[in-house]
């Protein structure tokens, strides 16, 4: 048993752990904005569309 846990304390000691690699930002593509913007207009619509509902109560 006690092998066993000293076997656990060095497979997680930091020597057996990789460096970090910090990952690189991707641009957006020319498709991606259009969607995007064609989303965002939508958003509006649909809240523009509840307030109005609303206020008509």
């Amino acid at each position: 048993m006690r092998l066993l846990s000293l076997l656990t304390i060095l497979m997680a000691s930091p020597a057996f752990a990789t460096a970090f690699d910090r990952p690189i930002p991707q641009a957006q593509s020319a498709t991606a904005e259009f969607w995007f913007a064609i989303a965002s207009l939508a958003l509006m619509a649909a809240l523009w569309l509840v307030h109005h509902l609303v206020m008509r109560k």
